[in-house]
């Protein structure tokens, strides 16, 4: 079977994503052989519609399953036609992920776990609040999250920098 996880980085170490139609990357997982593929999500910086984008994209990459943080209504839609299972993922590695769900750990969601257009920044009219109301332990959460997608992030860019650096170094000869 194979399967879709949502996540911040391109192998079964790297972080699962909270969120799917604004998700860095996918990595498509063979559950059975481990084997994968990370993909860039080419919905990522779309100004619209991204979840519905996202989904279809990995539904036409043959994606039997999808683990992720949350999925909004759009999106869980596109795989509920396509008959596509949605799991949720608390947080962890790609691996923890696909091995959950090999376990039989996660079960499937019943429903969008986020409300619609919940990953749009700064998409509200004139004098309109883009900041969503939320109580002080999905705040904290939040953070949380943030806080590790940012670890990873600054992980990621130290490797760039010094493949950079490095590459920089053999064109000059050092």
């Amino acid at each position: 079977m194979r399967v879709v996880v949502s996540a911040n980085g391109v192998d079964l170490d790297a972080s699962a994503s909270p969120v799917f139609g604004r998700c860095p990357i996918f990595v498509f997982v063979d559950v059975e052989t481990m084997t994968f593929e990370a993909v860039e999500n080419p919905a990522l910086a779309a100004p619209g519609g991204a979840g519905i984008q996202a989904a279809q994209f990995v539904t036409e990459r043959g994606a039997e399953a999808v683990i992720t943080g949350n999925v909004g209504p759009n999106a869980f839609g596109v795989f509920q036609a396509a008959g596509v299972p949605v799991y949720q993922f608390a947080g962890g590695t790609v691996r923890e992920a696909v091995e959950a769900h090999r376990n039989g750990q996660l079960a499937a969601a019943g429903g969008a776990s986020a409300r619609a257009h919940a990953g749009m920044q700064g998409s509200g009219g004139a004098g309109e609040s883009t900041t969503p109301k939320v109580s002080g332990d999905e705040r904290k959460e939040e953070i949380a999250e943030l806080t590790k997608l940012a670890g990873e992030l600054r992980r990621q860019l130290a490797e760039v920098m010094e493949r950079v650096d490095r590459l920089d170094r053999l064109e000059k000869g050092d």
